[in-house]
């Protein structure tokens, strides 16, 4: 099975294709231009570099949030264009668990954050042992002191290690370093394509498939510009 999957959920914008769990190619990109501008030359790089045709691809996956409000839209966009004219399934997989997927060779307790702003990060806690990823909670938004304090109720004789672009963020907290969070290379820092790769072929293989109609952003919040709105009219109330 051949998936092409993509992740513009953030900074960083990737595409990549997995064949029966093999990596054929991957294109990853950490610049200042615009999703808009480097995701489907990198869908078209990647095909071309592994000499596949886009009519050859049997599921298409993305990174469906949560993550930057228009990161996440221009990805699942993307998906659901090229699946609704191929009709092919495809997936909107979690940006945190795929980010995840980067330390499955670790043993210990991954938090996955994500920089969501206002003291605020997106997060979701697993346990990696034996190569298996266990999800320990669901994604959601906190603040970042309330994440440190549930932290700090983990076991401790398990490592614990920070992925994702809030990684860093965290990793400042001089509550974190007490606890020895450590900070895996750059190189496995950020959500990837491939990551989103892994997961969809799991749900692939559960039956957990959409159509390109059904597929949809997870925000977790709603979006700043609706946040003010809601905060000027209860005022005015």
């Amino acid at each position: 099975m051949r998936i092409l999957a993509i992740d513009s959920s953030a900074g960083a914008a990737s595409a990549a294709i997995r064949e029966d769990g093999k990596r054929l190619g991957e294109f990853f990109t950490n610049t200042r231009l615009t999703h808009s501008q480097t995701l489907m030359p990198m869908i078209g790089g990647v095909l071309d570099c592994a000499r596949i045709s886009l009519d050859s691809i049997d599921l298409f996956a993305v990174s469906a949030g949560p993550g930057s409000f228009t990161g996440v839209r221009i990805g699942v966009a993307s998906v659901k264009g090229l699946a609704m004219a191929q009709r092919k399934p495809c997936v909107g997989v979690s940006t945190l668990e795929a980010m995840a997927h980067n330390l499955a060779h670790v043993d210990g307790w991954i938090c996955a954050v994500m920089d969501a702003r206002c003291g605020q990060v997106y997060n979701a806690l697993f346990r990696a042992q034996e190569g298996t990823i266990t999800r320990i909670t669901e994604d959601r938004a906190l603040a970042i002191v309330d994440l440190v304090a549930e932290l700090e109720q983990l076991e401790r004789q398990k490592s614990l290690f920070l992925v994702g672009d809030g990684a860093k963020l965290c990793y400042n907290n001089e509550r974190l370093r007490v606890l020895g969070a450590q900070l895996p290379p750059e190189s496995l820092l950020y959500q990837t394509a491939w990551g989103v790769a892994e997961v969809a072929e799991g749900l692939y293989k559960r039956g957990e498939t959409l159509t390109a109609a059904a597929l949809a952003p997870v925000y977790l919040r709603m979006p700043q510009a609706e946040r003010e709105l809601k905060k000027r009219q209860a005022a005015q109330m």
